[in-house]
């Protein structure tokens, strides 16, 4: 077996290597690099499982970032339970191999009681007074107060929100390298995410961008210099590519106007309720999923969904079928925004009655994924400011909601979820290893077995 590193920089696109990114473009002119065609939908989740097991979401069931769960009658996203994923994982299939491989899962998704051999992803603190503390998770356990001790607390709030920077790819960068040198797995997998932050911000086509791609590219290099220590392979992939947009399809607000979702009135804020509507939708960047109550209304809701403006195409249980989305998590229908647009979960037609955690950093509670989690509200004087105020307040035993997020879903500039028109514009694949690698489009459901050919000395 041969040591090997897959670095998942979220974003990366071919169009991107050049001169802001010396040490990825190195790497893929010493090694080879293709385009990789994604899966439907390209989102972290689904694209992730597809990685790891070659298999599509009717298969793993991966079906989004958050599907709803029938049985609960609750829309959930961000899960971490690696028992959800179905099909045979990439550290089991290697590990039947030869038993003395080993993984380490450095914040790849569905990381929780999984089968690899070391695991370390983001685990906030919820306390009883509203507070969220920045923490992980890891497997085994001892390794979070370890990496703690050594890098200081995970910086959760870099990780994702109006406050994001480098320094949550950065720490997760050393913190694999620190396994790597501790640990030695077979196999190390590294998720970075800083690059995505600014491509939903501003766009693909923004100046800034450039400062993100040399941040991004600094961090791998400090990760493919690690890897020259012990001759270790490094693959270089990315899940999807981010695509300009301009409009947001406010897909539940229609579905809300034409009388089949429903609401509950909660002290002055509307509250979705899923289980007594007769459709809504679970929105996803670009992909959304319909869930429709009355096999016999499906035609109605979705004649309706394909006549908004920004709706691409809706699938049915056959449209479903051909992108291999036909899993019971999938909705009865699946909208897809054409590529200027993208899907909020927006249910409330008076921004007044938005639900309290419509303007703050709430992942887990909100019914469909947010962007505009990523800015400060606009109408705030001094966002920073006023953020730590509320945490001051907090911090003196005070209860201070956290609402600095603003309802401005035009904020939006960079989207992902359907598939690109350009694979220029698409995930990538490279290699530092150009033996290993297939000529033409890498395939989403080739990767797993790539990544073993590179474990394995070029068998799959």
């Amino acid at each position: 077996m041969r040591r090997t590193i897959v670095i998942n920089v979220v974003g990366l696109s071919p169009r991107m290597l050049g001169p802001e990114t010396p040490n990825l473009s190195k790497l893929a002119a010493e090694g080879a690099h293709r385009p990789l065609t994604s899966i439907m939908p390209a989102v972290t989740c689904s694209a992730q499982a597809t990685f790891l097991t070659g298999a599509l979401p009717t298969e793993h069931g991966i079906v989004g970032n958050g599907w709803y769960f029938r049985d609960l009658s609750e829309i959930w996203f961000w899960r971490q339970s690696a028992a959800l994923v179905g099909g045979d994982k990439l550290w089991d299939v290697a590990r039947a191999r030869d038993p003395g491989f080993t993984c380490a899962n450095m914040f790849w998704w569905y990381n929780m009681y999984s089968g690899a051999d070391i695991g370390v992803t983001p685990r906030p603190i919820y306390l009883a007074d509203g507070r969220k503390l920045p923490d992980c998770y890891s497997a085994p356990a001892e390794l979070r107060d370890e990496l703690t001790g050594r890098l200081g607390t995970f910086p959760l709030f870099s990780f994702w929100g109006p406050a994001t920077t480098i320094a949550s790819s950065e720490w997760i960068a050393r913190a694999s390298i620190h396994v790597r040198q501790t640990r030695d797995p077979t196999l190390t997998l590294i998720y970075l995410p800083h690059l995505d932050y600014g491509l939903q911000r501003v766009g693909p086509h923004h100046p800034s961008i450039a400062d993100d791609l040399r941040q991004v590219d600094a961090v791998c290099g400090e990760i493919i210099a690690d890897a020259a220590r012990d001759g270790a392979q490094v693959v270089v992939l990315s899940e999807y590519g981010i695509t300009p947009v301009n409009r947001p399809v406010h897909i539940n607000r229609a579905l809300r106007r034409a009388g089949l979702l429903a609401v509950r009135d909660e002290l002055g804020h509307e509250q979705l309720d899923a289980g007594a509507s007769h459709a809504f939708a679970v929105s996803d960047h670009q992909v959304a999923h319909v869930y429709v109550r009355d096999p016999a209304r499906v035609g109605e809701v979705k004649a309706l969904l394909a006549a908004l403006p920004g709706v691409e195409r809706v699938l049915d249980a056959d449209g479903k079928g051909d992108f291999g989305l036909d899993h019971p998590r999938s909705g009865e229908l699946v909208a897809i925004a054409a590529a200027d647009s993208w899907f909020t979960y927006y249910h409330w037609l008076d921004d007044a009655r938005a639900p309290d955690f419509a303007r703050t950093v709430e992942i887990h509670r909100k019914p469909g994924y947010d962007p505009v989690e990523l800015f400060f509200d606009p109408k705030l004087g001094n966002p920073k400011l006023a953020a730590g105020w509320r945490l001051a307040k907090r911090k003196l035993g005070f209860r201070a909601l956290m609402d600095v997020i603003p309802l401005t879903a035009e904020l939006v500039k960079g989207s992902h979820g359907r598939m690109v028109d350009d694979a220029a514009d698409g995930p990538i694949f490279i290699s530092s290893n150009p033996d290993l690698v297939p000529d033409g489009q890498v395939a989403a459901t080739q990767v797993r077995d790539l990544i073993l050919a590179h474990v394995f000395d070029g068998a799959a």
